[in-house]
């Protein structure tokens, strides 16, 4: 594998999105979740929880608890993977106890539901869109993932967030509560799966490179993707090219691009839209149709 540096400005251009991504979240977090109780799922769902049942920030809460995920995540996936998602939860942290300073924007447990959650939702999307994450459960998750195949990812997302929620409740001592925030994570859903994918859109990539077989690995290994090798040849040269296609989702797109980029800079690659996908990790096409 040919591992390459990012440049300079790239890497800037990264940095900055997630710098904005990761206020949005924090946003979401201090100024409606938070002081109202709502355990939205995930780490800062057990943030909140610690924050209010046994003290300390709920920003404090979050660095802490990522910490052994991100040594998790630096062990199975890399160094590159893991600094951008160290740096997204430093500022999370950050921004979640500065802006924990501030009056809550509002006290009705309903408004304080959709706009967290919708805030939280568009700053995870703002982050993922750049192959970074905001660490937490989405590491946890590609680890299980690994392991257990057969259970889909958005499966493992909703038990998790679902046993938070419950726990929320129970500590709590609020039932309504627990419901709120239950909309909550409904909601944050809904709203990163409209930030990253748009109108259910994918995207379908042909691959034109001197190094097929490590490109296809790279698709399989780094993002557990399918990929299909179709046979061509050169109309001026006469040569015959293997040719890479697969479809893969907006959100995982600049990933593929980056990975594209360490193992040939000179590939050919024809991008387009691909408006509906039908098959396994798609839309059912006996359901969709019915």
């Amino acid at each position: 594998m040919n591992m390459r540096i990012e440049h300079p400005i790239l890497v800037l251009k990264k940095l900055a999105v997630i710098l904005l991504g990761t206020f949005i979240y924090s946003a979401g977090i201090s100024l409606f979740l938070d002081p109202n109780s709502l355990a939205p799922g995930g780490v800062v769902g057990i943030s909140v929880i610690l924050s209010h049942a046994v003290g300390m920030p709920t920003g404090t809460w979050y660095f802490l608890i990522n910490i052994p995920i991100i040594i998790l995540g630096w062990w199975k996936f890399g160094s590159r993977f893991i600094s951008y998602c160290f740096y997204a939860v430093a500022l999370n942290s950050v921004f979640t106890n500065i802006l924990g300073l501030l009056p809550p924007v509002t006290d009705n447990l309903l408004l304080a539901a959709i706009a967290g959650s919708i805030l939280i939702g568009c700053g995870i999307g703002i982050v993922l869109k750049v192959g970074a994450t905001t660490g937490g459960m989405d590491i946890i998750i590609k680890v299980l993932r690994r392991r257990f195949k057969a259970i889909k990812t958005s499966t493992l997302f909703l038990l998790i967030d679902m046993s938070i929620v419950a726990a929320s409740g129970i500590t709590f001592r609020d039932f309504n509560t627990a419901m709120y925030a239950f909309i909550a994570v409904v909601l944050n859903e809904k709203v990163l799966d409209y930030v990253l994918y748009g109108r259910d859109e994918a995207k379908l990539i042909y691959i034109v490179s001197k190094t097929p077989k490590s490109i296809v690995e790279r698709i399989i290994k780094d993002l557990e993707i399918g990929a299909t090798i179709l046979t061509g040849q050169g109309a001026y040269s006469r040569e015959e090219k293997q040719v890479i296609m697969c479809v893969i989702r907006k959100q995982q797109a600049p990933h593929l691009e980056q990975v594209i980029i360490e193992e040939d800079k000179d590939a050919f690659m024809i991008v387009s839209s691909a408006s509906e996908i039908y098959g396994e990790g798609y839309k059912n096409i006996l359901s969709e149709k019915l």
